[in-house]
């Protein structure tokens, strides 16, 4: 098969591109981005990997060349980001080619409308899957893991590491080689500001971000995660239906998650916008580190947490039941956020190619990615890779 690449040469895309020079099934990679020259060198980096590789300028705001692009390939995987902007119109896009899609989209808005193209994909034979990264996408198939535990489900949640251990070296690099706050960087803080989608009641309702959930949870973890903006809460109330509580959570420390609130309140006031904030969080401000730390007292540990985790409480055989599935020797994947993140999408592609993902349509990871096909493959990739399974009444 033909892979279009979106945003190749960026952070999480050149990870993708590079592990999925492995995968069986595909004879030529397009490594596409707006910059053509660092397509271009991408290309060439790999160009001794067995398969052919190509390159191409596409800016994806341009639908003329977008369109182009998807003519003649079979499957595109989107790293463009933040999605909140892009992510819409590449699916729609693909949907018209007829191409099938990945992505790696972490907005919690694009996603409810990408769902909502789920019978155009399916009316064009599309196969899509949408937040294919680590979170979403490894914490969904951790909640997948969680949740085939249970009869029935009340509260659902999935967490990821900031600056706790587990959270990668590097994941504090947050500007690219231009100096610019990378993609990933501006959504964290679009996720972080105004109202964020989580489950209350079995309904999908908005929240303001950085809400204290305090967890105990099997094996003895025992602490408090706040709440981030994420697509988890919106697809797994789809998939599972919980009737209580589900949010996507950040395992974070009391300073981290005090400057964060910082940068928060002067988003919403207007004093800073997503991108501003996330320079600045790249490189924080003596006033700004000041106003957190007086601030940094009001905000609980993450305690003993586990780094990266899905935790379901429900019923089976009509008893209460609490499932935590949570990574263990995870530190080849956890290197750092690129890795994290691409390593899976590379992973999901693999379905995609091989016809694992059989259904047209728009989907979640939960609701079209085999999860024991999934840990095993990054397991192999990734190396060494375990999930967990613990439960308590």
């Amino acid at each position: 098969m033909k892979v279009l690449a979106l945003g190749g040469p960026g952070a999480m895309g050149r990870v993708a591109v590079r592990v999925a020079t492995g995968l069986p099934g595909i004879r030529e990679i397009v490594v596409a981005d707006r910059d053509s020259h660092a397509a271009a060198r991408l290309a060439h980096e790999l160009g001794g990997s067995g398969v052919r590789m190509s390159s191409c300028k596409v800016d994806v705001t341009d639908e003329a060349e977008l369109d182009a692009a998807l003519s003649d390939v079979d499957i595109v995987i989107n790293t463009v980001g933040p999605y909140y902007r892009f992510g819409l119109g590449v699916l729609r896009a693909a949907i018209r080619a007829r191409t099938h899609y990945i992505d790696i989209c972490d907005d919690w808005e694009p996603t409810l409308e990408m769902l909502d193209l789920d019978a155009d994909a399916r009316a064009a034979g599309v196969r899509a899957v949408i937040g294919m990264g680590a979170s979403p996408g490894i914490s969904n198939l951790l909640a997948a893991r969680a949740v085939a535990r249970l009869d029935a489900v009340t509260d659902l949640y999935t967490a990821w590491p900031v600056d706790v251990p587990g959270a990668g070296a590097d994941d504090t690099v947050l500007c690219g080689p231009d100096g610019r706050p990378i993609a990933a960087a501006v959504h964290w803080m679009q996720q972080i500001r105004g109202t964020v989608a989580v489950v209350s009641n079995g309904e999908i309702v908005q929240q303001p971000p950085l809400r204290p959930v305090a967890l105990t949870l099997p094996g003895g973890h025992k602490g408090t995660a706040y709440t981030v903006g994420h697509p988890e809460p919106v697809t797994l109330q789809r998939s599972y239906r919980p009737t209580g509580d589900a949010a996507n959570l950040m395992v974070i420390t009391p300073g981290a998650v005090a400057y964060l609130d910082v940068l928060r309140s002067d988003m919403d006031s207007g004093r800073l916008t997503n991108e501003t904030a996330a320079a600045d969080l790249a490189k924080p401000t003596m006033r700004r580190a000041v106003r957190a730390a007086l601030r940094a007292v009001k905000f609980s540990t993450p305690g003993s947490l586990p780094p990266f985790f899905a935790a379901a409480t429900g019923t089976r055989d009509g008893r209460p039941l609490t499932v935590l599935a949570h990574l263990v020797s995870a530190g080849g994947l956890m290197k750092n956020m690129s890795e994290a993140t691409g390593i899976p999408a590379a992973a999901g592609l693999a379905q995609l190619l091989d016809g694992t993902v059989v259904r047209p349509g728009v989907h979640p990871p939960e609701a079209a990615i085999d999860p024991d096909r999934f840990f095993a493959d990054l397991d192999e990739l990734a190396r060494p890779i375990a999930v967990m399974m613990e439960e308590a009444s």
